[in-house]
């Protein structure tokens, strides 16, 4: 097996510190001493009433949602320095203000549960103190916002708090009544429009219990299990540890949050493996940032937004219908980095892993195991069962699932940790939530949400293509810097409605935005994910982008190959006709790769590669005469490689499974 100083595996310390540098969430105070101890048995508490509320039934919605807001923001302030630059390995301490602001943070948590019967009763009257409360709920949301998510969604959601109070002044189409400052803090603090809105509401059932989960697969050796697994898979084949950076990201993808993390966790391995085997420092980055967001879209989780989109989309639609339509999609993504990383590794005549540096099959297949609370979450899932008992069911098979491997399994001192984890990754996406409902709720009272949907359809002239690169150009812009949660919420709630005008069916229009707001981690300028490989690699930033926007070129057409045609989605299709679907898109994927890379079985000539890109285009859309042009034009194209190769045989040639 491939021996970790032989491939300079970054450690720990070098992870955490990439982490820390490209993603706001992960950079929290190491506390130790009394605030240590607060900050724990916080953090605990906070997953304790998560657990109970899950297992009990949640409380009325302006309680259940003030309480895990209370918790959030006030561990976000001890844990979460107000300075980014200055943070120094864990040696930045507690300022007084940081305290101020916790304590604050817990009195507005408290505020809805003790004065609930005379909030109810005021009708929307503010007395002086739940104006100065509501208040206090916005300044904190914001910045407890900046320090655990970043700027960017902060920066929006004072805008539109800005928009909302001057709206009489704004030019044409944008321009409404205006907002007075008390019925804006009314509806930010005192409904269930705003700050405490849906996005809120599902950070504090759903998402918690999936991150929950995801600590107790972390505990049980699931993650380090899915590169091992990723190795025995991919590992001998042409280009092996690029192959394996992909299999094991779109894995991590279905417990992982946040596509840095992603990034690097995978990277930290992968990475050095393929630069030991030839790959350039920026396809190497590019690779591990491609396969690493695209891991936001795979089901089941899909970075906890599929369980935003169930109640933004509503009208019925379960949590298991956004996982089956993603499901297509997801691979086909997936597929085209496959495709293309084989391409570019037959290109430069790159190997696989030897069998010395592959590890034990066997010993691999003899911890299968680990998998188990994947398959029962997917199972339990496809059940229709409540999505708050399925994850509760799945962590306790988890936990179980450790027990068989004495490295793995959970004493009491281990649960309690798995809980304090799980907690401590659910703070950022729940000021990410609280914020993104203040967008939600501005969007709400001043009806921008609409006005936005005619501006864009009239710019496009109220053609839908048109129509489609606008929304795209927009979302993209949009997701930049923001968490998978955040950058769902806002463009679902700005974009999504211009294409959902022209009779585009809701999934499709929510999965396409949803698709450009996570592609934005890999899209230049601001690019973190591809910026995080591009650290853990050595490479240039910008260059990595742009290979990772290359590599995710799927990413790209599909969403609007769905949108014109749903049956990708599995919408209105039969299972022949979705075989079909899923056959033509595949071999549609290989012609792009090789396209866009330049190599099949030999270099591609200029016209080759457009002939290539066209026919894939084609072969993804699913209709009859588009399908069978392109499968004509395919044919046309595999028959000149393969009869260079026949008139060739007598030189060597790179050939393996993709």
């Amino acid at each position: 097996m491939t021996r970790k100083e032989d491939i300079n595996i970054l450690s720990e310390e070098e992870q955490q510190a990439i982490i820390e540098k490209y993603d706001p969430e992960a950079g929290t105070r190491k506390l130790t001493g009394v605030l240590g101890y607060i900050a724990f048995f916080g953090l605990l508490a906070f997953s304790l009433f998560q657990l109970y509320t899950a297992i009990f039934g949640v409380f009325t919605a302006q309680i259940q949602r003030t309480v895990h807001l209370g918790f959030a923001l006030s561990l976000i302030f001890l844990l979460f320095p107000a300075n980014r630059k200055k943070r120094k390995q864990g040696k930045l301490q507690i300022t007084w203000y940081d305290g101020i602001l916790a304590v604050l943070s817990i009195g507005v948590g408290a505020y809805w549960p003790l004065f609930f019967n005379d909030l109810v009763m005021s009708v929307g009257r503010l007395t002086t103190m739940d104006f100065i409360v509501g208040i206090l709920a916005i300044l904190l949301v914001l910045e407890a916002t900046r320090r655990a998510v970043g700027l960017p969604i902060t920066i929006i959601a004072f805008l539109f708090l800005i928009y909302g109070i001057f709206g009489q002044y704004m030019p044409g189409f944008l321009a409404h009544r205006g907002l007075s400052l008390e019925r804006l803090v009314q509806t930010m603090f005192y409904t269930t429009e705003g700050i405490l809105g849906t996005p809120l509401a599902v950070s504090s059932t759903y998402i918690f219990l999936f991150l929950l989960f995801a600590s107790f697969l972390v505990r049980t050796g699931v993650g380090q299990y899915f590169n091992d697994l990723a190795v025995a898979v991919a590992g001998r084949r042409i280009g092996g540890p690029a192959k394996v950076a992909i299999f094991s990201s779109a894995l991590q993808g279905t417990i992982s949050g946040s596509s840095v993390a992603n990034v690097v966790t995978s990277g930290a391995f992968t990475i050095p493996m393929m630069k030991k085997l030839g790959y350039k420092k920026e396809f190497a980055g590019a690779v591990e940032a491609s396969a690493s967001t695209g891991g936001q879209l795979m089901p089941p989780v899909m970075g906890a937004a599929a369980f935003l989109m169930v109640e933004f989309i509503g009208g019925g639609i379960t949590y298991w219908d956004i996982a089956k339509a993603a499901a297509i999609p997801a691979i086909l993504y997936f597929t085209g980095i496959w495709i293309m990383t084989h391409f570019e590794a037959k290109k430069i005549g790159l190997r696989g892993l030897t069998k010395e540096e592959m590890p034990s099959i066997i010993e691999v297949l003899k911890n299968v195991y680990l998998l188990l609370p994947i398959v029962a979450i997917i199972l339990l899932l496809m059940s229709n069962m409540i999505v708050t008992h399925a994850a509760l069911y799945s962590i306790l098979i988890a936990v179980i699932v450790g027990v068989f491997n004495k490295v793995t399994r959970m004493g009491p001192k281990q649960f309690v940790y798995a809980l304090v984890d799980g907690a401590r990754s659910a703070l950022s996406v729940a000021a990410a939530t609280a914020c993104a409902g203040i967008i939600v709720g501005i969007v709400t009272k001043t009806g921008l949400g609409l006005k936005m949907a005619n501006g864009l359809i009239d710019l496009a002239g109220g053609i839908l293509i048109p129509t489609l690169i606008l929304t795209m150009i927009a979302s993209l812009i949009l997701g930049m810097g923001s968490p998978t949660t955040a950058n769902y919420v806002i463009t679902s709630t700005i974009a999504a409605p211009a294409i959902i005008l022209l009779g585009v069916p809701d999934l499709s229009a929510h999965l396409f935005v949803f698709y450009f707001g996570i592609i934005a981690d890999i899209t230049p300028p601001v690019a973190l994910a591809a910026f995080a490989a591009a650290g853990v690699a050595g490479g240039e930033p910008i260059r990595t982008g742009i290979e990772s926007a290359k590599l995710a070129i799927a990413a790209f057409i599909i969403p609007y190959i769905f949108v014109l045609s749903p049956e990708l989605l599995m919408i209105n299709t039969t299972w022949p006709e979705l075989l079909w679907v899923v056959i033509t898109a595949i071999t549609g994927m290989v012609a792009i790769g090789a396209g866009i890379i330049g190599f099949w079985m030999r270099k591609m000539h200029w016209l080759e590669r457009i002939m290539a890109v066209v026919a894939g285009m084609l072969l993804i859309y699913p209709e009859g005469i588009s399908d069978m042009t392109g499968l004509i034009m395919f044919a046309v194209l595999f028959t000149l490689q393969f009869v260079w190769k026949r008139d060739n045989d007598n030189k060597p040639e790179l050939s393996a499974q993709v």
